[in-house]
């Protein structure tokens, strides 16, 4: 098996220094009293460029031939990997190529160009993207850069570990996202040969989005196998097809790998946002929400990896919506009521008998199925927890209206 040993850790760790970050890691409080055991977050999303990716391109960029690096580099990213790339070829005084699908988020975009990179927006579809970028690669003398299915790559990320085994030197586990598997091979590879040199037991889970989960699937098959991918918030980790080196590495030296769903990543990123202050994009918050949800029930003290930290001001306000409707703390309820003066107060003295703050209210007389004499009252309620809800709804009720939950 092709495997990095931990001089080969310790070399790229040599290699990328001068521009990688060591991040911190912190206790969390709040998943600690949780679980009973001690908790620990690796803060990779404040790493340059907000997430891990630089490591292993700085790394693969430094083995480049003096004439491969005079004839620049390609790579094919939605985001942190491009950004990865054009940092580290900007360091190393190489052209960067970075190719990117059309409607890519735009802090993504802007920040690769900002990094120096030239960046090409081309494909609906991430598959339309590589192709492209692999043609133009054909076609000149660049040198494409993998996002996971090099050693090289593999080797960088798993600088993480190195780290870790440093700063937490009693963990027993360590938590790491699985998107194509560069990371957490990179990770699992160092953290077995720590622990085989320390002559104790440290286990490595991973965790897949369950809209994009080929992980486990593959697993079970024995081989890299191909799943249809779903949309999914956690695009950064959304890949139909394990890399075949980072496929070998974990299927011996990764635990288990378990998924999560789109309710438990956003509820994740909201425990991170709230706890630990802490902004982690939707791929980077998988292993918090697999111990959260109960996915993961570590015994010791354990490390979570943040991967990353880029999300769209955007998407992290509906995210945060969707997390704290997943909590029930964000309830949307309609109430039908008749179309005579009145109605409203009574509505909101019955929200008020609860404790609840009302966030928005929609009244119309236009809804589907409304008959002329009625109207519909839509209240988007801020609520503590499902008790506290399931109150709001009872008092509504004993105000005589009769309300219902309706999706987020």
């Amino acid at each position: 098996m092709l495997r990095p040993s931990l001089k080969d850790f310790e070399a790229a760790r040599q290699v990328i220094s001068q521009v990688v970050v060591e991040t911190p890691i912190i206790r969390s409080s709040y998943l600690s009293d949780l679980t009973g055991q001690e908790i620990y977050l690796k803060c990779e999303n404040l790493q340059r460029t907000g997430a891990y990716k630089v490591r292993g391109a700085l790394n693969r960029l430094s083995k480049l031939s003096e004439e491969e690096k005079a004839n620049g580099v390609v790579a094919a990213s939605a985001g942190n990997h491009a950004q990865g790339v054009a940092l580290a070829a900007k360091r190393l005084g190489i052209k960067a190529t970075i190719f990117m699908p059309i409607g890519a988020s735009i802090p993504k975009h802007e920040a690769t160009l900002n990094y120096g990179a030239d960046v090409v927006l081309t494909g609906s579809i991430f598959d339309e993207t590589l192709d492209a970028a692999l043609r133009f690669t054909a076609q000149s003398k660049a040198t494409f850069i993998p996002p996971f299915d090099d050693i090289d790559i593999i080797t960088g990320q798993g600088t993480v570990a190195m780290e870790i085994s440093e700063q937490q030197p009693e963990f027993e586990n360590v938590i790491a996202c699985v998107g194509g598997g560069g990371l957490i091979a990179g990770v699992a590879s160092a953290t077995k040969q720590i622990a085989d040199e320390q002559n104790r037991e440290i286990k490595v889970f991973g965790v897949q989005a369950s809209q994009a989960a080929a992980y486990p699937e593959s697993l079970k098959q024995g081989k890299p196998t191909e799943v249809k991918v779903k949309p999914t918030i956690a695009d950064g980790i959304a890949v139909a097809k394990p890399g075949e080196i980072p496929f070998e590495i974990i299927q011996q030296d990764v635990d288990q790998v378990v998924t999560v769903t789109e309710d438990e990543i956003a509820q994740a990123m909201v425990l991170l946002l709230e706890r630990n202050k802490q902004v982690v994009e939707p791929g980077g918050a998988v292993g918090v929400a697999a111990v959260l949800a109960g996915k993961i029930k570590p015994t010791g003290p354990t490390v979570i990896t943040l991967s990353g930290g880029n999300i769209d001001p955007l998407l992290l306000q509906r995210v945060i919506r969707h997390g704290l409707a997943a909590s029930d703390r964000y309830t949307n309820v309609s109430v039908m009521l008749p179309d005579r003066p009145g109605q409203l107060v009574r509505t909101a003295e019955a929200v008020a008998d609860a404790g609840a703050n009302v966030v928005e209210v929609l009244h119309t007389r236009h809804g589907n199925g409304l008959q002329i004499s009625e109207v519909e009252l839509n209240l988007s309620v801020e609520t503590r927890n499902k008790d506290h809800r399931d109150s709001l709804i009872e008092s509504l009720k004993k105000a005589g209206l009769n309300p219902s939950l309706q999706e987020d």
